[in-house]
This record gives C-alpha cells, sequence and structure tokens, in this order.
C-alpha cells in the first residue's frame, strides 16, 4: 500500500509539473521570449532581484575572453556602479528546445559606459534555459564577440 501511495504522489508532481510547463511551439517560444526580454530590461535598470530570479542556483557564464563566472559574479558585473548599458535589442533570436532544455540565442550591438567612458561591442551569445522547480531558469550564458567589419 505505501509503494502505492508514493508511486501516486510521484505521478501527480510530475504531471503537474509538465501541465505548468508551456506545451505548444507557439506558446512556449512567445513565453520564453517574453521572460528573456523582460531579463534584457532588468539588466539594463540594474535590477538585481529581477536578474538573479531569472537564473539558475548552479549558473555559469563563459565570457569572448574565455573568463568563467559564477552566478553571484555575473550579477555583481552586470549591476556595477562602473558599468552603464544602453537599452538594446536582440537581433536573430531564436530559441530552440530540447525536452526541459532550450537554447536562446541572438545577435546584440550594445554600447554604453564603462568606468565613465563609452564603449560599443557586437556580440552573439547562447543562453540556455532549462525547466526546473516547475519554472524556465537561465543556467548558463556564453558570448562571443563578432568582430567589426
Amino acid at each position: 500500500m505505501r509503494y502505492q501511495t508514493v508511486l501516486t504522489a510521484i505521478l501527480i508532481v510530475g504531471t503537474s509539473a509538465c501541465a505548468q510547463m508551456p506545451r505548444s511551439g507557439l506558446d512556449f517560444e512567445a513565453s520564453l521570449k517574453a521572460q528573456a526580454d523582460a531579463w534584457d530590461a532588468a539588466i539594463v535598470r540594474k535590477d538585481q532581484d529581477a536578474i538573479a530570479a531569472n537564473m539558475a542556483a548552479r549558473f555559469l557564464a563563459i565570457s569572448s575572453a574565455g573568463a568563467l563566472s559564477d552566478r553571484d559574479r555575473f550579477i555583481a558585473n552586470l549591476t556595477s556602479a562602473e558599468l552603464e548599458i544602453d537599452p538594446y535589442t536582440v537581433e536573430e533570436f531564436q530559441i530552440r528546445r530540447f525536452g526541459q532544455a532550450a537554447l536562446v540565442t541572438g545577435r546584440t550591438h550594445m554600447t554604453g559606459r564603462y568606468q565613465g567612458k563609452p564603449f560599443q561591442t557586437d556580440y552573439r551569445f547562447t543562453d540556455t534555459y532549462v525547466y526546473e522547480s516547475g519554472r524556465w531558469v537561465v543556467a548558463n550564458v556564453q558570448t562571443t564577440e563578432v568582430a567589426s567589419q
């Protein structure tokens, strides 16, 4: 009897978790696109709580130079008083879903100021989202600088 109770509980939890995951491709893509756009906006306004809320606990970022940043370092870098990022748009935005993981890719032209000096950079990125604890979160970010043409 105890085995059946545990099995039933597992099935109920599993079914409810799957029910929370958008099923159709268009619903899923629209939802994740809105989430990614909101994360970009939070980064621009340096909203530490909103940035963190979109990230997995075991988050990792890999920069164009190959440097690694964990979740805390990534948030600290983005919210540093020395950095100001202008609002930006993502071009070539694409989502590819693989079960409970999704790759979000795109290209961005970013401008702003670092230590009071203007900067601009073009880069491609891959954000790896995973479905964890009933929600989609970013587990990994990798950027690659695009050479000037």
